[in-house]
């Protein structure tokens, strides 16, 4: 539904009273014991382990700037900024997060041009954050871990840990996390600003970490109401100025978890993955359950009416990202990473940031949905590709045929279970290019960067983060689109490691 004049107020007076009961609710706020892990544990695990070097806590809140050595040399006409965000800090007063999700968030700069890189980074100074580091201890709610003795919250900004990924509109930049209100930062400094209302009615409704931007440069975006004890998805759209164009609410006749969604030229995809919470205490991914016996619920939401939707049923399956989205012939497909591990999935990485180690990572295989518009019937079908996590590709690729996937892969050996390699993904021609770091090198998510005045689909870079486990160092790297199995043109390293992070986004300068 639209919401417009009485209606909109009336909407979200009972959508925050809601979120209100919620914040509010006992079962949330005294959990009877903390399932959290042990620093010490940790610790000891790092000296046995260490890539766990990706999951260690920061203890400083900010990083350099610092100029970099670059080895090789950066292409010409690559200049700009990689932001990156991911959890950073998870540690406090011998108490650790036990679930990846719950780290507040730590914003990296990684400034390249004239041949030259400088490094930066800043903890994101969320209420949540500063708060907690005042007081020596976590206070409020987390995702995945009980935490001991919490404070009441006035609403999910007070929990917000802004720590999933980076956006910018307009030449502002924004730290975005799954629940919470988007948070701006000084673009060159990396401070705080604050968090973002869209609209002075449209405080804290949930402003998640995958939005998409269209080829006009406006931005789509949800925010999951279930989430402030509402029910539905809040469907953003912003213009490329940074003001809000339209903001709807979609009625779900499910209740379904997303991370994440996809899009095509005309439509909106939300696929929602059937839960259900076991009762008694504990944070949200510690009483959620997947029901893998029911069906997913995918919405296809016109972009010319983001209030309606056409449902369709499909095969379980569960996603926490997306690549790209095409329409052809009375068809829209939909490539997504499946996750088969159900338990997994619910908490990425668990043994690692307990300090242990684990046969297999986050790794999923790159399926495609297929839904049919005019029988309304929608079928899985295998790609071959396993192995992968966090797909990107080039946005302006064609809208009537399948993008080149860009993902991180496991390659040959490997002592971390985590991706080693990075690799491009031809799925309709059955090709597929791979580069492989090494057997002691974490590679994380490569962005898509396309090469000034070029108009042609995958005609760019790659660039994406590394940490080498052996060496004891994170770095950057930059790699030829079109050419990844040749390897890196440039490579730069930080004098110590950071922890992984989830997601980036390039600005050219």
């Amino acid at each position: 539904m639209s919401i417009t004049g009485n209606s909109r107020r009336r909407f979200l007076r009972n959508l925050l009273s809601g979120a209100t009961a919620l914040a509010l609710a006992p079962s949330l706020l005294h959990g009877e014991s903390a399932f959290a892990g042990d620093p010490a544990a940790f610790a000891r695990g790092l000296r046995e382990h260490p890539w766990l070097a990706g999951w260690k806590s920061v203890q400083s809140e900010s990083l350099g700037p610092s100029a970099i050595e670059v080895e090789g040399r950066l292409p010409d006409g690559l200049a700009g900024t990689l932001y990156r965000n991911g959890p950073a800090w998870t540690e406090r007063a011998g108490f650790r997060y036990e679930h990846w999700f719950d780290g507040d968030g730590m914003v990296h700069g990684w400034k390249l041009g004239d041949g030259k890189l400088v490094h930066q980074a800043r903890m994101v100074a969320t209420p949540k954050f500063s708060r907690e580091q005042k007081a020596g201890r976590f206070l409020y709610p987390a995702a995945g871990t009980t935490v001991p003795d919490i404070q009441p919250i006035r609403n999910n900004d007070d929990a917000n840990a802004a720590n999933t990924s980076v956006l910018t509109i307009d030449g502002r930049l924004f730290a975005l996390c799954e629940a919470g209100s988007a948070f701006e930062l000084d673009p060159d400094q990396l401070t705080t600003i604050g968090p973002v209302t869209w609209r002075p009615d449209l405080a804290s409704v949930p402003f998640s970490a995958h939005p998409l931007v269209d080829r006009d440069g406006s931005v789509w975006n949800f925010g999951a109401i279930s989430l402030m004890g509402g029910s539905g998805l809040f469907v953003w759209h912003v213009g490329a100025d940074g003001k809000l164009i339209s903001g709807d609410v979609l009625d779900t006749p499910v209740r379904g978890y997303l991370h994440s969604f996809a899009q095509t030229d005309h439509y909106l995809l939300f696929a929602l993955i059937p839960f259900d919470y076991r009762e008694g205490q504990g944070a949200f991914f510690e009483r959620l359950r997947f029901q893998p016996e029911q069906p997913l619920g995918v919405a296809v939401v016109p972009k010319n009416a983001p209030a309606t939707a056409r449902w369709f049923e499909a095969d379980f399956a569960a996603i926490y990202h997306f690549g790209d989205a095409y329409e052809r012939n009375g068809e829209i497909v939909m490539r997504a990473v499946q996750h088969e591990d159900i338990e997994e999935a619910r908490s990425p990485m668990r043994p690692a940031m307990n300090g242990l180690a684990q046969a297999h990572g986050g790794e999923g295989k790159l399926r495609e949905l297929h839904l049919d518009l005019r029988s309304g019937k929608a079928a899985w079908r295998d790609t071959g590709i396993a192995s992968i996590e966090f797909p990107l590709f080039d946005p302006r690729n064609r809208g009537d045929r399948a993008a080149r996937i860009f993902a991180p892969t496991i390659e040959g050996a490997h002592s971390a279970p985590y991706f080693n390699a990075i690799a491009a993904f031809d799925v309709e021609r059955g090709r597929r290019q791979v580069h492989r770091y090494g057997e002691a090198i974490l590679a994380e998510e490569h962005v898509f960067v396309p090469r000034p005045g070029s108009s042609r689909a995958d005609e760019g870079w790659l660039v994406g983060t590394l940490l080498d486990s052996a060496r004891g160092h994170s770095g950057i790297a930059v790699l030829d689109a079109r050419r990844v199995e040749q390897g890196p043109l440039a490579q730069a390293w930080l004098p110590t490691t950071v922890p992984l992070g989830f997601h980036g986004h390039f600005v050219a300068a």
